[in-house]
């Protein structure tokens, strides 16, 4: 049976802002006597509107904790954070929020947990020393991951799941016009492509413009319904909204849709990389992703059938699990 921990960790000294700042964060730990040898731990971030519990969520007629309790049920710790500016993170100004606040906020979190795990973090479960550190991220969650890694060195091996570091792409449904986005620099007001964004046309008549690219055809309807009822670029920050899903995004993350917008810190990433996405995902080409990390010593590419963008709504879930805790799995025995 899968336990869970919540907590809170002070990145305050990190962030250079004038305020005291938390990332939220749950920990979900295997039975202690299934613990994997060598310890692994597996640091899990959402992506652009989602939180934590995104992981962690079970769909209707499904139980064990979602992705985290999947991993965690064969021998993982899972961390699942919340980046700041989301979910139960410290909100601090939208403004005061970039890739390298943020990346260092998830850094010095993960430094934390393993430390409190290998202080042991709960009663009657084993001290975690030296564990081997995994990062995942899925969609918004990726593209800091690829920061956090390329400037801090955090994991021994990276998941970038549903983001391409050549150009993150949304796909519209076929038949209708393409989603344009605006192409802006990191830490700079401007948009670059205003004409391709002028040339646009309006999203289809009663149709999220991110519904297509987000679920596939047979996902259960009502939940589809429940996650696309929010905004497409701005979840609203008050009312009900899905436990998966996060009230608040960082204002940073516009940034993400631009091209080559972590080309230097994928290139500059020394840990092997798994590529995974969708049939229908916002990765373009899955198969031309390798070229990004430069510096990689092993890139793996993996194209999950009958899944969109949000991979873990999808019938096929487990396929892609299963393929992540089987590369996991492999950086540890490298």
């Amino acid at each position: 049976m899968v336990s869970a921990i919540e907590v809170m960790v002070d990145v305050s000294e990190v962030t250079g802002l004038p305020r005291p700042c938390e990332v939220a964060a749950t920990v979900h730990l295997p039975e202690p006597g299934h613990l994997a040898d060598p310890p692994v731990v597996c640091v899990a971030f959402p992506g652009g509107g989602y939180g934590r519990r995104y992981f962690s969520f079970d769909l209707p007629g499904s139980s064990g904790g979602g992705q985290a309790g999947y991993h965690a049920a064969r021998g993982w710790v899972v961390v699942t954070v919340d980046h700041l500016g989301v979910g139960d993170s410290t909100l601090p100004p939208a403004e005061s929020l970039t890739f390298e606040t943020l990346a260092a906020a998830d850094h010095a979190a993960v430094e934390e947990v393993t430390r409190r795990l290998a202080a042991g973090i709960a009663p009657g479960f084993p001290a975690v020393a030296d564990p081997v550190l995994l990062g995942i991220g899925q969609s918004m969650g990726g593209c800091l991951l690829i920061v956090t890694q390329g400037q801090h060195r955090t994991f021994a091996g990276v998941g970038v799941l549903g983001f391409s570091a050549i150009h993150t792409v949304v796909p519209s449904r076929p038949g209708t016009p393409p989603l344009a986005m605006p192409w802006m620099p990191r830490g700079l007001p401007i948009v670059l492509n205003e004409a391709a964004l002028a040339a646009v046309g309006g999203p289809v008549p009663g149709e999220h413009p991110f519904a297509w690219a987000f679920h596939f055809d047979d996902e259960p309807a009502d939940v589809v319904a429940a996650d696309m009822a929010l905004d497409a670029l701005a979840p609203p920050s008050a009312g009900p909204i899905p436990p998966w899903r996060s009230a608040t995004v960082p204002a940073c993350a516009i940034h993400m849709v631009a091209p080559g917008v972590v080309a230097a810190e994928a290139a500059a990433i020394r840990v092997p990389v798994l590529v995974a996405a969708g049939e229908r995902d916002v990765v373009p080409d899955p198969r031309a992703e390798p070229r990004a990390y430069q510096s990689a010593p092993d890139v793996t590419v993996f194209v999950c059938p009958g899944m969109a963008h949000m991979h873990n709504f999808a019938r096929t879930r487990e396929r892609l699990w299963a393929r992540l805790h089987h590369w996991g799995t492999g950086v540890v025995s490298a």
